[in-house]
This record gives C-alpha cells, sequence and structure tokens, in this order.
C-alpha cells in the first residue's frame, strides 16, 4: 500500500509535467526547460526493459538526475519511465531504479511507435487489460510503499472502446495516478485531442488523471481543463514550442518570451552538448527550430534560412544574421 505523499497534493494549480518525448526529451534538455520554470515534474524517456535487470549505468544515462536527488539544477523532480511487457522483469527494474533515487516509477503504455509496439511494448499492451494488470501490479509490490508508481496510457490502439477498462485495470493494480493521452494509437498525434475521454475516466477511478495531449497555449490549457476535468496537466511539444507556456498557464500576468529569448536558449544547449559532433548539434538545433517554428512565423524563417547548414559555426552566424535581418525589417514597418 502506498504511504507517501502524491507531488501535487498541496501544490498550485494548475499543476504541469513535463512529457517525455523519446530523442529530445534528455537530461540536458531537461535541465534547461526546468531552468525556464514552470514546470512541475518531468519524465525520462522510456528505459526499455527486455531480457534482463538492467545494469545501473543505464538508469544513470537516461536520468543523469538521479545523481542529484532525482531532480534537475533548478529543482524539479524527475520519475524514471519503464517500458517494457515481462512482469518480473519489469519488477526488478522498477525496483532497481527506486534504489538509485527515483522519486517516481511510471510505467510507458502509450508509446504509439511501430518499432515499440511491435516487441510488445507500448500503446499495444492497451489491447490486454489483463496484462495491464500484472505488469503493473508486480511493480508496485516490489517499489517501497513511500514511492509512487504511475502510468501513462493513450485512450486505446486503434479504438477507445476499452479506455475505462484499461484505466480500471491499472487503479486495481495499484498506481498513484494515471495520465491520459487523450487519443488512440491509430489516432498518433492528429489533432484533436479528445479531452471529454479523459473526463469520463475520471468518473470511473478514484485516482488523480493527468490530462495530455494538444496543449499549445494558455488557451487549449482552459479549454482541456473544461473539458476533461482534470487540473493537472502533462505537455510535451507544446512546451517544446513555447519553453516558458508553463509560465505562461500558471500566471496570466507572466510576460512571454520573445521570440529572440527562445532562440536565444538553443546556445545556451549548444554549450551544454561540446561533446556532439557538428551535424549531430545541428540536426538538434534543427530538430528544436522545428517546434519554434510552429508556434513563431519569426522563428519559421529563422529555420527556412539555416535548415541546410550542417556546420555549427556557420549555423549560428546564419542564424545570427537571419535574426538580425528580421528584426530590422520588422522595426521598419
Amino acid at each position: 500500500m502506498f504511504t507517501g505523499q502524491l507531488p501535487f497534493t498541496d501544490m498550485p494549480r494548475p499543476y504541469i509535467a513535463l512529457a517525455p518525448m523519446e530523442g529530445l526529451m534528455d537530461g540536458t534538455f531537461r535541465e534547461l526547460m526546468t531552468s525556464v520554470g514552470g514546470i512541475d515534474h518531468c519524465v525520462t524517456e522510456f528505459v526499455r526493459v527486455t531480457g534482463q535487470l538492467l545494469p545501473p549505468k543505464v538508469f544513470y544515462r537516461l536520468c543523469p538526475e538521479l545523481r542529484n536527488g532525482g531532480k534537475t539544477q533548478a529543482g524539479t523532480p524527475v520519475h524514471v519511465q519503464l517500458l517494457g511487457s515481462e512482469p518480473e522483469l519489469m519488477a526488478e527494474n522498477a525496483a532497481l531504479a527506486a534504489s538509485l533515487g527515483a522519486p517516481a516509477i511510471d510505467l510507458n503504455f502509450g508509446c504509439p511507435a511501430k518499432t515499440v509496439n511491435r516487441h510488445m511494448g507500448g500503446a499495444v499492451l492497451l489491447q490486454y487489460p489483463e496484462l495491464l494488470h500484472s505488469i503493473t501490479s508486480a511493480v508496485r509490490k516490489a517499489v517501497p510503499d513511500h514511492i509512487p508508481v504511475t502510468a501513462k496510457m493513450r485512450l486505446g490502439f486503434t479504438d477507445k472502446s476499452v479506455a475505462l477498462v484499461n484505466a480500471q485495470a491499472l487503479e486495481a493494480a495499484g498506481i498513484q495516478w494515471l495520465t491520459v493521452h487523450a487519443r488512440t494509437k491509430t489516432e498518433g498525434y492528429k489533432p484533436p485531442a479528445y479531452w471529454e475521454w479523459i473526463r469520463q475516466i475520471k468518473d470511473v477511478v478514484n485516482i488523480p488523471v493527468l490530462a495530455n495531449g494538444e496543449i499549445w497555449t494558455p488557451e487549449h490549457a482552459e479549454q482541456c481543463q473544461q473539458e476533461s476535468g482534470s487540473d493537472i496537466l502533462m505537455i510535451g511539444r507544446g512546451l517544446v514550442a513555447v519553453p516558458d507556456l508553463g509560465l505562461q498557464i500558471k500566471d496570466p500576468k507572466h510576460t512571454p518570451m520573445t521570440w529572440q529569448e527562445s532562440l536565444g536558449l538553443m546556445k545556451v544547449l549548444a554549450e551544454s552538448l561540446p561533446h556532439l559532433q557538428d551535424k549531430q548539434l545541428t540536426s538538434r538545433m534543427k530538430q528544436w527550430l522545428h517546434y519554434f517554428s510552429m508556434q513563431s512565423p519569426e522563428i519559421a524563417q529563422v529555420f527556412e534560412v539555416v535548415k541546410r547548414e550542417l556546420n555549427k559555426d556557420i549555423f549560428f552566424r546564419a542564424l545570427d544574421n537571419a535574426c538580425t535581418d528580421i528584426s530590422n525589417t520588422l522595426a521598419a514597418q
């Protein structure tokens, strides 16, 4: 039986968690995002559990915050996410993560990636409520009572017909809260998100439910809260595109970052990645620029200028020149 305290019990609402984004939201990125503020907890990229008890170095690599008490330098807790389908192995690895200092263990039942699903991981498990229960129950029994065990799911694999059953199976297995990405696996990341289904799930469980999916603006966050009935949110792409979105949602008086300030964060990130080769670094920068450009027409113009550059020095010179040109054009209008 869980004996600890939920992280959002005494926290101001809305409470905002940073979603785990495979291939992007690593320890370096979490440090930068939480330094901006407005994020109450993070979840790691998934730790893939298959066939063995993983060595501690795997957990330290995917969650370097374990060496800092399970928190980023800004003090934001980072929960360790596991992905797999073998109850005993999931339990053993969860116990190890907890012993290394993970403040919470999160189970991934939402990843839509085909390679993951083909190997019985992520959203494919939503077709098997009994297996969901077995995995989660084994993990809950293996993890110390004071550490939360949580789960993230989508509304289903190909349809939403078992969403309520899956949520109830996970609650019965002993999780402390449930995050729901309000789309099925086959709906992927295409809008809309069906936030009203989160309200239906909340009606059949007695644990907190975090609402996730298609939150890009404070207005979206408000609408999501109204439709889902939850003021505990998880945001991924929206926070990548607008790094201070959490602050904007929490405080209507917050002055949003300018597009130039957002781009300035890229240089901070680059300085944190000196080990990357030029192509690796510029690819990382372009990945972020892609998200930035979704919410900023100015950054979209910058992206068009630099998107073919591979040399990091040329990339940043081109970026600076583009920023100057666009700023001058806007000032002259």
